[in-house]
């Protein structure tokens, strides 16, 4: 039957998906070629000389940091959320998302403002015990364990968000099956639940740690003023990336997670109280205070007292520059998500498996190397575009792509399409390949059966999909920066100018609208995946 199946399949889609992810990894190849590039042995001398070690030791510590602890935010707040009831669950529900809505540089900022031997609770303890700086010890917030903790804070929506997709659609009698069989809620979380989350919790921790190691290359981006050594910094760190990856996948071996029930969602939470319910609640409010609320409260303080003086209407124009972006790039990254991921389901031969890697490869680079990759291609068409018009229509219609933000969307679709399908392969994953048989049995086309059966089933990955490349480019920054048209602001660079400058009192009145204009999209597509999964809602 599969075999039958499989021979019916349209090239048409496979050909697609292939043109669909060549698209999105031509920038990232463009940076492959510097890789054969010479010149870069002063600048690899020197890194080896003086930084090279310690950056390795710290990225790894890094890594291992952030794994951890967006792995422990993420997962055991989704798993409080979706399977038990306490006091304030249904606003944490949604809350904890919040922090994803921050800019990471505007949270360590306003935290080193916070922190630092100058800042308002170290001169506060000074004063009220009369201490020295020698009398005291107090954590350093600029070191590997406080960027640890900023960015786990920042990133653990990532993972909190996918699993909290894969536990809310998770088939109740399969929670109620493990418990008839004697297994207490812990052992149902680790021996059922948490395997079948597993590829979900894999992608948002893939996401947390690809983010983390784009840090690393501005040092040789900026600093250094090397552009080859920084794309091929950047393939190193690539290649840190794929092997973790790699290493996931083979760890799963042939064992599969899709869930073959239909029930979704229809197992009752169980009701937690006295200390239990104190200790949940107490779990589920620290990141959301410290990633969110105690910022959010110092930022708000600013802006009232010191804000930005230019607040009003050119705060709308930079609102509404900053949602087309998100907006038009979201649309886009869920669509060749489904695409790629979908070929790969129905054509699983190497080529559609490099290409899909290639696709998600973009996540890894900071937008700055991601923009110089996007603008050696669009360049290079720019002006054949424009010599074929003149040549053909006798007409000049100057720079049509880098001129305008199809560049811009473009450069930012490379960057965090990663995000969308990661939650797309999620959703995948979990729906068993004998609903594919069955539809193609009953005549269904390819096309058919992901419209009638797959997208019905991933309606909130597929939110979850969008969510997350529309929060991400509203706070994108290196790449808006450097291919921006002309007077193109958002409001994630009138933060940074501002914060750069050590203006951090203005710039809290930009990052508040970016967390006031994120908000709207989060908490709607939250409660549409909340009210999607009940069984006695249509899809």
């Amino acid at each position: 039957m599969m075999q039958r199946l499989r021979a019916g399949q349209p090239a048409w889609l496979r050909i697609f998906a292939l043109l669909a992810a060549s698209l999105v990894g031509l920038p990232i190849l463009a940076l492959a070629t510097n890789l054969l590039a010479g010149g870069t042995g002063g600048t690899w001398a020197h890194l080896a000389e003086t930084v090279l070690p310690d950056y390795i030791v710290t990225t790894l510590w890094l890594c291992a940091g952030v794994g951890a602890g967006v792995g422990l935010l993420g997962v055991g707040s989704a798993w409080l959320v979706t399977r038990y009831e306490f006091a304030g669950r249904a606003s944490f529900e949604w809350a904890l998302l919040l922090p994803l809505a921050m800019p990471a540089y505007v949270l360590a900022y306003t935290y080193t403002d916070l922190l630092q031997y100058v800042g308002p609770v170290q001169t506060a303890l000074r004063d009220a015990f009369g201490w020295r700086r020698a009398d005291y010890w107090f954590p350093d917030v600029r070191s590997t364990g406080g960027a640890v903790l900023m960015f786990s804070l920042v990133l653990y929506p990532y993972v909190y968000l996918l699993a909290r997709t894969a536990f809310l659609e998770r088939g109740g009698a399969m929670i109620e099956v493990a418990r008839s069989l004697g297994l207490s809620p812990w052992q149902g979380f680790w021996r059922l639940s948490l395997p079948l989350a597993r590829p979900a919790i894999a992608g948002g921790i893939a996401l947390a740690l690809m983010e983390t190691l784009a840090t690393g290359i501005y040092r040789a981006w900026f600093s250094l003023g090397d552009r080859v050594a920084a794309a091929q910094l950047a393939l190193v760190l690539l290649a840190f990336v794929s092997a973790v990856l790699l290493i996931e996948r083979v760890s799963r071996g042939d064992r599969r997670f899709a869930d073959a029930s239909l029930r979704r969602g229809g197992s009752s939470r169980t009701v937690l109280r006295g200390g239990r319910a104190a200790l949940a609640l107490v779990a589920c409010a620290l990141p959301l205070v410290a990633g969110f609320l105690l910022p959010a409260c110092l930022l708000l303080r600013m802006a009232i007292t010191q804000g930005d003086a230019q607040f009003g209407q050119r705060f709308v124009r930079l609102a509404g520059n900053s949602v087309l972006l998100a907006g038009l790039t979201a649309l886009l990254a869920l669509a060749l998500a489904l695409l790629i991921g979908y070929a790969a389901r129905l054509h699983r031969g190497p080529a559609m498996r490099w290409a899909h890697r290639l696709a998600g490869l973009g996540y890894a680079l900071p937008g700055s190397v991601i923009a110089v990759g996007v603008l050696i291609p669009v360049t290079r068409l720019d002006h054949a575009l424009a010599a074929a018009a003149q040549q053909v229509f006798g007409w000049q219609p100057g720079l049509l792509l880098t001129g305008g933000i199809a560049a811009l969307v473009y450069a930012c679709l490379v960057r965090y399409l990663t995000a969308a399908m990661q939650a797309v392969d999620a959703g995948l994953a979990r729906i068993t390949p004998g609903m594919d048989q069955a539809a193609r049995s009953l005549g269904h086309s390819p096309a058919g059966t992901l419209w009638h059966v797959h997208l019905p089933l991933l309606r909130a990955s597929a939110l979850t999909a969008g969510l997350l490349v529309f929060i991400d480019v509203m706070k994108e920054l290196p790449a808006t920066l450097v291919m921006r048209p002309f007077n193109f602001d958002t409001l994630a660079t009138q933060a940074y100018t501002l914060a750069a400058d050590e203006r951090l009192a203005e710039a809290s009145t930009a990052a508040l609208a970016i967390v006031a204009v994120g908000l709207v999209p989060m908490v709607f597509i939250c409660r549409q995946i909340a009210l999607g999964r009940t069984p006695d809602r249509p899809c």
